[in-house]
Parts: C-alpha cells; structure tokens; sequence
C-alpha cells in the first residue's frame, strides 16, 4: 500500500508547522498536540496539532475490514457557551482511501477488486479539555463526498468520538 508510506510524511509536516510551544491559546485550549482514536463512523488513530491560537491539523488514520483511510483537515476553534476548556471546532479538508476486496461468482472462482478513493471532507464538532488530566474528548460530524476509481460516488454524514491524550 502507497498510501501508508505518507502517514510517517503528514506526522513530520504536522509536527514542524507550528513555531511556538505551551502557550495557553486564546479559545481555552491548553494543549498543542493530542493523539487518539476516534469511533463511530471513520474509526481509527487521529492526531491534532495547534498551528496557531485558533487553528489546528488534524490527522486520522481509519481502519476498516478490507479497507484504509488517510484524512488531513484544517480546524478553527471558537470558545463554546464560555466554559473554559469546552471549544467549538469546524474545517475542510481530504482523505484517500482504499479497499479490497474478493468477490465469489457462484462458487466457481474468486476474484480480488481493489478500488482507491478520492474524497473532500467537513468537520463540525464540539471539543471539551479536562482541565485536571491530559485528556480532551470530541463529538462530531465529518460529512464527506467520495469518488472511487471503479466509478462509484459516495456521500456520508460521519459521526465521530473522540478521545485523546494532550500534551
């Protein structure tokens, strides 16, 4: 798999993109990195990077049975029903994905299709920071447009939790 070989490439670029560290950022967020998983929809890995006092790079790794997905989006954040450490977050962004799979034609002979997809993402979430412990945990919804190499299009709404440790 290709693709595989750009997750250690989007980690490298995530970690070098931001000049200053540890500063408390304007919408509440103490934090300037976080990793973690997310369930629901696209369940996997994710990374979350604080380039500046109101942006951040989000990665996530989904896994699926037969299947692989790379997403990268841009988030803004905005302070949330004025409670410290509970942030609003939206973005844009993209993902590759991949899938195999075997197809069985009336027992007589089996035959593997892999397919690679294209897709444009949104996010829409809210974010809460336990401010005692390094933990933030995230409900959202990432709607996403696919195009697949076999011709097929499709559409989805991607509800997602999170949690994640900071530092």
């Amino acid at each position: 798999m290709r693709f595989i070989r750009l997750i250690p490439i989007l980690i490298l670029c995530v970690l070098l993109t931001t000049p200053v560290v540890g500063q408390q950022l304007k919408t509440g967020t103490s934090y300037k990195t976080a990793v973690g998983v997310r369930g629901l929809g696209t369940s996997g890995l994710t990374i979350k990077h604080f380039t500046g006092a109101n942006k951040a790079l989000e990665g996530i790794v989904g896994f699926y049975p037969n299947a692989f997905s790379a997403t990268l989006l841009v988030e803004r954040y905005a302070p949330a029903f004025s409670e410290p450490g509970l942030n609003w977050y939206y973005g844009i962004g993209g993902h590759v994905a991949t899938q195999s799979d075997v197809v069985n034609n009336d027992g007589l002979y089996r035959r593997e299709t892999s397919e690679v997809g294209f897709g444009i993402d949104g996010i829409f979430g809210i974010e809460y920071k336990i401010q005692e412990v390094p933990i933030a945990m995230s409900l959202d919804f990432k709607p996403f447009f696919e195009v697949a190499t076999d011709g097929d299009a499709f559409i989805a709404l991607d509800p997602g939790l999170g949690i994640k440790v900071t530092f």
